[in-house]
């Protein structure tokens, strides 16, 4: 059994900042998913406007990070598979390379944005958990 040593902070939310890096974090992440071919299929899936998307992950993050429950007071549970399900039925799936795509594209925002590498590195290793979890294709 490997342990791990007590985070310097109480939650995530207060070890990444608060709101203004969570926000920092989610708005590098959509522009990222924008402007970089390499997350062209990830940004596909997402519709036509990013907005109501950046709005939703900040507010979940928030929460999630262990900081205002801002998305469960509006919506209540997250469901996220249940939620991300409709998007199969007009044809967009979630398979290995959207899942892959979602994770570069979030690695790339948590360095650029600065998180800290021992953060960093925890909510990767969540980050990926989740989004294995949400595939609804198999294979690629």
């Amino acid at each position: 059994m490997q342990i791990e040593e007590k985070p310097p902070f109480a939650t995530p939310f207060e070890w990444i900042g608060g709101e203004d890096k969570v926000k920092a974090l989610v708005e590098r992440f959509y522009d990222l998913m924008e402007l970089e071919p390499a997350y062209a299929q990830l940004r596909a899936v997402h519709g036509s406007s990013l907005d109501n998307a950046r709005q939703r992950l900040f507010w979940f993050l928030c929460g999630w990070l262990g900081g205002p429950s801002y998305y469960t007071d509006r919506f209540g549970h997250p469901m996220l598979r249940a939620r991300h399900l409709p998007q199969s039925i007009g044809g967009h799936t979630i398979g290995i390379r959207e899942r892959d795509e979602w994770l570069a594209c979030m690695d790339q925002a948590m360095r650029e944005t600065g998180v800290p590498h021992d953060l960093h590195q925890r909510l990767a290793k969540s980050f990926f958990q989740t989004a294995d979890w949400m595939r609804n294709r198999a294979g690629a």
